[in-house]
């Protein structure tokens, strides 16, 4: 209930940001912490439609809903782009970048998707590496 994660999450959600949270078992005591986010404002996520759905609809963010159906059908496709250029060995986000010529956020996004639908896993440095 006092991790550095959910402290950041309590002061977004006190600024009026965006926090989403993932529920877990009721009999799990690690999940207790998600669940007071829940409760607190916290959008609870079932699956990676609820974020996709949320950020599709931020005012200002140009062409959100139809940037977020973008994304979703070029990370459904088994055989995509970026599922090709990823391969089974970790790979940098901008040597993604370089390989694949989409930008930074639009990888971004897509790889959020991969690692929802359990297809990729982030590792630390900013790498990423297929797993499905």
């Amino acid at each position: 209930m006092q991790s550095g994660s959910l402290i950041t999450a309590r002061l977004a959600l006190e600024q009026g940001r965006e926090v989403f949270a993932i529920p877990g078992s009721i009999h799990s005591p690690q999940a207790k912490g998600c669940h007071q986010l829940i409760k607190q404002g916290a959008k609870l996520v079932d699956d990676m439609g609820d974020i996709l759905a949320e950020l599709g609809g931020m005012h200002g963010h140009k062409s959100g809903a139809s940037k977020a159906r973008r994304v979703q059908q070029a990370t459904a496709e088994s055989d995509s782009p970026l599922l090709k250029a990823l391969g089974f060995e970790p790979i940098s986000l901008d040597t993604l970048v370089e390989q694949s010529g989409l930008t930074v956020e639009d990888l971004s996004a897509m790889l959020l998707v991969l690692e929802l639908e359990g297809q990729v896993t982030s590792l630390p440095g900013g790498r990423f590496q297929r797993i499905a």
